[in-house]
């Protein structure tokens, strides 16, 4: 009886144990240790990458409790404005090609507020775009913040057939 109960819990390591091939070539790894010791994550986001690509960016810690130059929402809801009508003005929906211009949009928005050399901000970028047939339409979004230092822009954009959504978040990272 006792040899059942073995290949049972056998069976449910083996089961929980995390293989190659349901995390890919190559997974995330992680090293750690009791306290007071240093510990390392890291990890691929595409197959095919070498572990010299692979290199941890390491800061001098500057004691800096805030930023130096806040987030700027004007400035950034002008770039959001200014993408959104100058390349969906004269567009139809479709499918296919909305989903490949909010890649692109966002990409070109990341461009322009990078370009606006914010120090210490991480950006996230969200588009969303969607064809108008007379529906409704609530978007929400919840985050951690610090509500001093952390903020957003966002621009709503419609033409006759679609509407577009762009929102930009900036992150302080201390």
């Amino acid at each position: 009886m006792a040899e059942p109960v073995k290949d049972t819990m056998s069976r449910k390591e083996k089961k929980n144990a995390p293989s190659e091939r349901s995390h890919g070539a190559r997974g995330k790894e992680y090293t750690g240790k009791t306290k007071d010791s240093i510990s390392t994550v890291s990890g691929m986001d595409e197959l095919g990458h070498h572990d010299d690509m692979m290199t941890a960016k390491t800061m001098p810690n500057t004691y800096q409790l805030g930023p130096s130059k806040r987030f700027p929402i004007s400035t950034v809801t002008d770039i959001l404005k200014d993408v959104l009508a100058t390349n969906l003005q004269l567009e139809k929906y479709e499918v296919e090609w909305a989903r490949k211009m909010t890649k692109t949009l966002s990409e070109v928005i990341k461009a322009g507020v990078k370009d606006l050399m914010i120090p210490r901000y991480k950006l996230v970028v969200l588009v969303t775009i969607g064809e108008l047939a007379a529906q409704g339409m609530q978007m929400n979004s919840r985050c951690l913040w610090d509500a001093n230092n952390d903020n957003f822009a966002s621009y709503s954009f419609k033409n006759n057939s679609l509407f577009g959504v762009a929102i930009v978040y900036g992150i302080y990272m201390e």
